[in-house]
């Protein structure tokens, strides 16, 4: 644990309570990506398969049971609660794009060649690419509201934080994890259009639209 390893937790934290936030106040799901938050948490369930069987800490514990918790209520409240305000329509992004290479990579790139160490490698890489369909959907669409911009920006802001994590922990701990680096930078890059159009235009009271990110 180190404090980049910390403030990333808490960023991501913040991006899924500003999101379930907006849901519940607005009673609305327009411009949230239905498809993003099933990869979201299709990747906290593959990745916490050990939730019960490897304690690390009471930290460790409780951020992975939070995580859970918040992917899970924020779809429901997008394809149960709030589903007559989801906007199907421009959430069309095409998963089998993002599921199969990633299935794939994950059987041929691993540490070893177990079901939960596959399961793990496999979390890893989707959440790399898991944001693509709710970048896809602003591109779409050609603006997003404030609210969904802080989101993106404190979900993006944690991958930033924890590759800071990465590189604190090979100075200090001389450990280097290869498989999280390169799909932290993968998702990192992803963010950078919107990191300079979050700066240049949501800060400055501006709406925000993004290019085409595929």
């Amino acid at each position: 644990m180190n404090l980049f390893r910390i403030l990333g937790d808490l960023s991501h934290l913040l991006a899924m309570i500003l999101l379930l936030g907006k849901i519940w106040r607005s009673k609305c799901c327009k411009g949230i990506s239905g498809k993003s938050q099933i990869l979201f948490a299709l990747v906290f369930t593959t990745r916490y398969l050990d939730l019960f069987t490897n304690f690390i800490s009471i930290y460790n514990t409780v951020m992975k049971v939070v995580f859970l918790l918040c992917a899970y209520v924020t779809v429901y409240m997008i394809y149960g609660k709030f589903r007559k305000t989801f906007d199907i329509e421009n959430d069309t992004f095409r998963l089998e794009f993002l599921l199969i290479p990633v299935i794939g990579l994950s059987f041929l790139e691993n540490y070893s060649f177990t079901p939960l160490e596959i399961l793990w490698t496999f979390s890893i890489y989707l959440e790399s690419v898991a944001i693509l369909p709710q970048l896809f959907m602003i591109s779409k669409t050609g603006e997003a509201e404030t609210i969904t911009t802080h989101y993106l920006f404190f979900l993006g802001l944690y991958r930033a934080l924890y590759l800071a994590n990465w590189i604190r922990r090979y100075q200090t701990e001389n450990f280097y994890d290869q498989i999280a680096v390169v799909s932290g930078v993968v998702q990192t890059i992803f963010y950078c259009d919107f990191f300079y159009l979050y700066v240049t235009k949501v800060l400055k009271g501006k709406k925000l639209s993004l290019p085409m990110p595929i």
